[in-house]
């Protein structure tokens, strides 16, 4: 390292909350306690959080990950992955006869059962997402037709749905600031839309983005810890950078540049809701070895939310839900 760079950064800022949610906590612990419980290996359908770190870290242990369901041998146990899947990919698994935990977010679960749920009753659907994302194609495979996905305000105009009954849905993770804007627009072309009784926008991402606009005007740069895929994550960065803070997301501590700090002293730390906080310790050693005196956390709200696990993969000791809503 050269020896200018051992004095670049002076303050760190933790953001609060940062890292994992419980929809994330669940899903690696059900894929852990699947291995303890079956044996290797277990097969995941898709990265089961958008993690490099926590897919590795699963491969190592016997977890495998696959996208077409071919892949999986007869009997074997499957894993769902915590953004959904469609109701194709269950139907395959059930005729394939595979042992299926479901380690589906409840809170992307909701979105499902609220769609399942307003189809029977004649509704169509207008859904607020990224095309491609995971999340997204299990969501609007719920249906075979009649959603139509939305991913900006321009797009709203080219919905064409065939009757008067509609319904808005989210994907979870997008931009709150973004969604609303959407959604405004949603609403001023189809008056009647009907939207969710709670946002579909996960408290976790919320909260994550909420502390970004408190951290953001106080540090010079803000650094996200989190994969590409993570769509949170990418939001995050994303946020800051619009309220004027430089930002840059990294996979991990060896990813920081220290050219990212020249001039700014003061450093924002925040992680999405699928990175580990042995990433963000490693990140903070790495600020540290930059010049780092001081880390201090935020003033930020306490996360009680938890999920209960699969029936079969829980015990006397499984984690009850909470219905908190921090």
């Amino acid at each position: 390292m050269e020896p200018s760079a051992t004095h670049l950064v002076e303050d760190v800022l933790l953001a609060e909350p940062r890292g994992f949610c419980a929809g994330v906590d669940r899903a690696i612990e059900i894929v852990e306690r699947a291995i303890t419980r079956f044996g290797a290996p277990i097969y995941v359908r898709h990265e089961i959080v958008h993690n490099t770190y926590v897919v590795n870290d699963l491969k190592t242990k016997g977890a495998i990950f696959i996208e077409d369901l071919a892949e999986v041998p007869p009997g074997a146990t499957l894993v769902f992955s915590a953004h959904g899947v469609s109701r194709a990919v269950r139907d395959e698994a059930k005729a394939r006869g595979f042992q299926v935990f479901d380690a589906t977010c409840p809170l992307v679960t909701k979105v499902h059962v609220e769609v399942a749920k307003l189809a029977r009753e004649g509704f169509e659907f207008i859904m607020i997402g990224h095309k491609g994302h995971p999340e997204v194609e299990g969501t609007m495979g719920q249906l075979s037709d009649g959603i139509y996905l939305v991913e900006d305000v321009a797009d709203v105009q080219h919905v064409k749905p065939r009757g008067r009954q509609l319904a808005v849905v989210t994907q979870t993770t997008l931009s709150v600031d973004d969604a609303a804007a959407i959604l405004a627009e949603v609403k001023r072309v189809f008056p009647h839309v009907r939207e969710p009784k709670k946002q579909d926008i996960c408290y976790a991402t919320q909260n994550r983005q909420d502390a970004i606009k408190l951290m953001a005007p106080q540090v010079d740069v803000v650094i996200v810890v989190g994969s590409p895929t993570s769509s949170n994550s990418n939001r995050l960065r994303e946020l800051a950078e619009r309220l004027g803070t430089p930002a840059y997301m990294v996979d991990l501590a060896d990813d920081l540049q220290p050219a990212w700090f020249e001039g700014r002293p003061r450093v924002g730390l925040t992680a999405g809701a699928s990175a580990p906080d042995i990433l963000v310790q490693q990140v903070i050693a790495r600020l540290r070895a930059l010049g780092a005196l001081s880390v201090r956390r935020m003033a930020g709200v306490e996360e009680t939310v938890q999920f209960p696990l699969p029936l079969g993969l829980g015990d006397k000791s499984m984690r009850e839900f909470s219905a908190s809503r921090s």
